[in-house]
């Protein structure tokens, strides 16, 4: 079989491999669709601080159940569609016994850890594909990155009495955005291309604000009163919109944090007393989360056609990486497929 492998930064190749046999609770995975993400392309950059080299992306996997191994007893069947939860846990760590193995202090993601599924076909624990009736292959390939907005979402408590500033309109800050509107919230949108705020319209956000032709500042305030969001979650990872979300938060308010800023950041830290702030991160997400999302998706109200703004065939997966890596701001999401 086939196998996309990122072999050294800027470098990524296709490359033979036998195709794998189920183990004992594992399923043979025909992979039909595979999404690219910010991790990946991070990975293909050299600046993924938690790969190893070569390594083979993919986490955002669709496909169909070609073979049972030994063992297999989930609800499961021949041919079924499904997704991949691409997270492992230890079930031993703090985080593990808290009930958020979600930020496992072992986790290994697929594509990032460990290798990813971006190849014709996968083994994988049975346990961890999940069956979303109705999905096309397009948006079983979409639920998991739109599940780690979800997650953030979950993390700041959004109610329907919040009004919610979301930095970035890239993948994850749609998901934010639209995981948010579920709940009800007031949705304010930032980002410096209006295309992808006109597609941040369209997953719920109420207003939206390009920072790079308004008054950041001046404008939130005109939208929230004076008080500032109540919530601000940070999707774009740039140290002056980490310290942003922590200058325009209204007193009392929250923040969530669902990346990493790539350079040092300084604050002002007075506003972290004076406004009593909860600051908190978010990483990767729970099946809750997953099932929230399947939801959403499963109910039509997702532009799904227009977050996947490219499609290329694993003959020309290599190619369309680095166009990404070239032209970043073109991308919200590319989907490999491999049927």
């Amino acid at each position: 079989m086939r196998v996309l492998q990122i072999t050294n930064p800027g470098e990524a190749q296709l490359i033979e491999r036998p195709v794998p046999r189920p183990g004992p609770g594992e399923v043979l995975l025909k992979v039909r669709t595979v999404g690219y993400c910010g991790t990946d392309l991070s990975t293909y950059r050299g600046a993924n601080p938690l790969v190893q080299y070569p390594r083979v992306p993919g986490h955002e996997v669709a496909g169909t159940i070609e073979e049972f191994g030994d063992g297999v007893s989930a609800d499961l069947s021949i041919g079924q569609h499904v997704l991949v939860f691409p997270y492992t846990e230890c079930g031993q760590c703090t985080a593990c016994q808290a009930g958020r193995p979600n930020c496992c202090q072992h986790n290994q993601t697929l594509g990032v850890q460990r290798d990813g599924a971006l190849a014709e076909y996968a083994c994988l624990p049975a346990e961890k594909l999940i069956a979303a009736p109705g999905l096309s292959d397009r948006d079983l390939a979409l639920v998991e990155p739109l599940t780690v907005g979800a997650h953030a979402v979950a993390r700041g408590a959004a109610n329907e009495n919040d009004t919610v500033l979301v930095f970035g309109c890239g993948a994850i800050g749609l998901g934010v955005i639209a995981a948010a509107a579920s709940r009800q919230a007031r949705v304010i949108a930032v980002d410096i291309d209006d295309e992808k705020l006109a597609l941040a319209t369209k997953c719920g956000a109420a207003e939206c604000v390009n920072s790079q032709s308004e008054d950041l500042t001046a404008r939130i305030q005109e939208l929230t009163d004076g008080h500032g969001p109540h919530l601000v979650i940070e999707a774009v990872g740039l140290p002056q919109t980490f310290r942003a979300a922590v200058d325009l938060v209204a007193f009392a308010g929250r923040v969530v944090y669902v990346g990493y800023a790539k350079a040092p950041v300084e604050y002002e830290t007075k506003f972290f007393v004076m406004k009593e702030l909860d600051i908190r991160g978010s990483r990767n997400a729970l099946r809750a989360d997953f099932d929230a999302v399947i939801k959403m998706l499963q109910g039509g109200t997702l532009p799904a056609d227009e977050i996947v703004n490219r499609t290329t065939s694993l003959d020309n997966a290599c190619d369309a990486l680095a166009q990404w890596a070239a032209s970043p701001r073109e991308v919200t999401k590319i989907h490999v497929t491999l049927d």
